[in-house]
């Protein structure tokens, strides 16, 4: 049985309706967001092809989202993929110490 202090507890830690909508508010915010930058993201000028491979569940995920956005599942990795390397830059670095130790 719980104690009248880990009650209280657990009301004042419930997020408020106005904090719910206001997180709320703010994730769709964000969904818009990314899906502005997918759908502008223009992949017209890409000739290279690449294969990968993917568990059944992501490719799931990106045919619903394809379904769901109208946006094509190589759109979407090409822009997952530049969005990767250009926001972890550790990445190129990696790259680069392996050109320049390959060039000795």
């Amino acid at each position: 049985m719980k104690s009248l202090a880990d009650q209280l507890r657990q009301e004042l830690t419930k997020p408020t309706d106005k904090q719910v909508k206001k997180q709320r508010k703010a994730e769709k915010k964000f969904e818009a967001a990314i899906l502005d930058a997918i759908l502008a993201f223009d992949t017209s000028p890409n000739k290279s092809m690449v294969h990968v491979r993917f568990d059944e569940k992501t490719v799931r995920t990106m045919n619903q989202f394809k379904m769901a956005t109208s946006v094509d599942v190589s759109k979407l990795v090409a822009f997952a993929v530049k969005y990767l390397l250009d926001s972890q830059p550790e990445i190129k670095t990696i790259i680069k110490h392996f050109i320049q130790n390959n060039d000795l």
